[in-house]
């Protein structure tokens, strides 16, 4: 009976944590739905291109597991956050999302994801250069 009780009080709590339709477009983790746009996805940006090679370097690019979790982050947070961007940036908003879609998935083959690499690493300089 004492559990049927708990139950009753509980119950409603965990009903009433539930996703709703305000937190139905929230990708990432952490920070704010009012955070600054561009602060966000910059900082998502240069978090992910502490994993990667330099420039020029893409074809010996390893995408350990690491690797591809900071660009599931960062898609996340481009999902989020990047159709708040300036609209000149509305084109490499759209491919970094459809870049890191593919470099954020494991069964990826490496010579796609070098081309991936490649064509993320202009889009997210744009990105960059246009925030500042």
């Amino acid at each position: 009976m004492r559990r049927l009780a708990a139950l009753a009080i509980i119950l409603p709590i965990l009903v009433g944590c539930q996703d709703t339709a305000a937190s139905a477009a929230r990708y990432s983790t952490g920070g704010d739905p009012t955070d600054d746009p561009c602060a966000r996805v910059v900082s998502a940006i240069g978090y992910a291109n502490l994993m990667l090679k330099p420039r020029g370097q893409e074809d010996s690019q390893y995408f350990e597991d690491a690797v591809l979790g900071r660009l599931a982050e960062l898609r996340g947070i481009t999902l989020q956050f990047g159709d708040r961007l300036p609209d000149s940036l509305a084109p490499a908003v759209q491919t970094v999302k459809t870049t890191t879609a593919g470099l954020s998935k494991a069964d990826i083959p490496h010579d796609r994801q070098v081309t991936l690499l490649k064509e993320y690493r202009v889009a997210a300089d744009q990105i960059v250069a246009g925030c500042d």
